[in-house]
């Protein structure tokens, strides 16, 4: 596909450079959140990596929001025997705040179940033959179909939840599948090859469903799989005391992402079931968003596990929660080491206890450090530029009314959609109002942007903030060939052999 892909490293008007503070949700986020919590590098099944939340662009769908939730990170495609299902003990989670209070007023919920057969073969010569079951996923060729599941031996479905107040205790209905109206979905296998799947996009595609969601007019669409990761960092280099030039150039790195996968649970719905109504006295267009994974408090491990459905583990209790995404990525460099698995299991409305990593971030002060001459940190505290967009939303565009302050991905739906092929990553930095920081794109270059608004953008000062201009970079783009401009808008993941 051509695409007119325009950059601009300059904001062009005032209301650009206003929006752009809201990117300070993630003021100095380096990178999408793998394996950013000690106790979350134990559990890679609910570790949440990316949270995307836009206006669909898709041609004809502009009165939809599409939500985008990864987990699972770092997947090489040719990860098997097993791949990379969910944790069906596990439930994962879009929380959305349409009332700017900083809890949740709507939840959609995703359940995953395991289904298993036990494919056997029949091993012997005539007269001493024994059916013996196979150690593979698959014994033959699968798909295009999400019904041909005659040669899987374990697959997943996933069933749908919306929740209405507390994620709790509120109110809880099942969403449909539009289809044949029951309440399971099909969750494809992930991209084992090419042998296996001959034509994975088909596949995943027919995995695509039209969903009715109750008290909500209009339909949304669901997808739950693999999918090729979107996002672009050099994560090798930052990590290694960023071990690389800040000012270098856009493209002068290497994406250390470029050959993993991703899962993602996307939905589409009508925005009108999203913003508040007029029954809510704080009704308003502006939703906030984020995305939590919980597991059950306890696993008691069983010493002989059995094939008859009791398992490695024994699991109960409540649901706690272990994972939390909202902007990219907070807990990764913003959140400071001992409080990253409190982070995690926060809530929005209790963030005023990590208040000093946004007040007197560190990156910064880091940065000055790796970087002598280079890079200077504003000399400015607290820093209010930071505090009042990373909590809040920036007023007139993307501040709920009456908001409290809390952390989280905010999205004005009536801010117009930008074409694709005429998105520009840099979003509202780049004068493309309906990219990050209001909501988040798989286009939109949050690392460039971050960095820039972390080491003084947002300062008229230049006494204070002598790189209030650096066009700082941590030299990768996201390619925009390698995405979607449809629901699931994320591309097909890589496969794990090729014929």
């Amino acid at each position: 596909m051509n695409r007119l892909y325009t950059r601009s490293l300059l904001a062009k008007s005032v209301l650009a450079t206003a929006v752009l503070g809201a990117a300070v949700g993630s003021t100095i986020s380096l990178a999408s959140s793998h394996r950013e919590a000690p106790f979350i590098t134990e559990v890679p099944k609910v570790d949440g990596t990316d949270f995307y939340m836009f206006r669909s662009y898709e041609l004809g769908r502009e009165n939809t929001v599409t939500m985008i939730a990864n987990y699972l990170p770092l997947q090489d495609a040719y990860g098997g025997p097993n791949y990379f299902d969910l944790d069906g003990n596990a439930i994962y989670e879009i929380h959305i705040d349409n009332s700017g209070n900083a809890e949740e007023d709507i939840t959609f919920r995703f359940k995953m179940t395991d289904v298993k057969q036990d494919l056997q073969l029949d091993v012997g010569d005539a007269g001493n033959t024994q059916k013996v079951s196979v150690p593979l996923k698959n014994i033959g060729p699968i798909g295009p179909s999400a019904d041909q599941t005659g040669a899987v031996q374990t697959r997943q479905t996933y069933a749908l939840s919306v929740i209405r107040g507390d994620r709790r205790t509120g109110t809880v209905d099942t969403v449909m599948n539009a289809f044949d109206q029951s309440n399971t979905f099909n969750k494809p296998l992930d991209n084992i090859g090419n042998k296996s799947i001959g034509d994975y996009e088909a596949y995943a595609n027919d995995h695509i469903y039209d969903a009715i969601i109750p008290g909500c007019n209009g339909t949304a669409r669901v997808f739950v799989g693999q999918r090729q990761e979107a996002f672009a960092v050099n994560l090798g280099e930052i990590f290694d005391l960023v071990n690389t030039n800040p000012l270098g150039g856009r493209n002068a790195e290497t994406n250390d992402l470029a050959d993993k996968n991703v899962t993602s649970l996307a939905l589409e719905v009508p925005t009108s079931c999203l913003t508040g109504t007029a029954a809510n006295s704080n009704s308003q267009k502006v939703i906030g968003g984020w995305t939590t994974a919980s597991l059950r408090q306890a696993r008691v491990l069983n010493p002989q596990p059995t094939s008859d459905g009791k398992g490695a583990s024994i699991q109960g209790g409540a649901y706690t929660q272990v994972s939390r995404l909202g902007m990219p990525l907070v807990n990764e460099v913003v959140i400071g080491l001992k409080d990253k698995d409190a982070f995690n299991a926060s809530e929005p409305k209790d963030d005023g206890q990590f208040a000093s990593y946004v007040t007197h971030p560190t990156l910064p002060e880091l940065l000055e450090i790796l970087f002598q001459g280079t890079a200077v940190a504003p000399n400015l505290f607290p820093r209010t530029d930071l505090v009042t967009a990373f909590l809040t939303g920036v007023p007139g565009v993307n501040q709920p009314t009456g908001v409290v302050t809390s952390e989280m991905l905010r999205l004005n739906p009536e801010i117009d959609v930008t074409r694709d092929g005429f998105q520009n990553d840099l979003g509202v930095l780049g004068s493309d109002n309906a990219g990050f920081p209001n909501g988040r794109r798989p286009i939109d270059d949050v690392v460039d942007i971050s960095l820039r608004v972390a080491m003084g953008a947002l300062i008229a000062d230049p006494n204070v903030a002598p790189n209030n201009q650096a066009p700082f970079t941590d030299g990768v783009q996201v390619d925009p060939a390698s995405l979607q401009s449809s629901f699931p808008y994320l591309s097909t993941p890589l496969p794990g052999s090729m014929n």
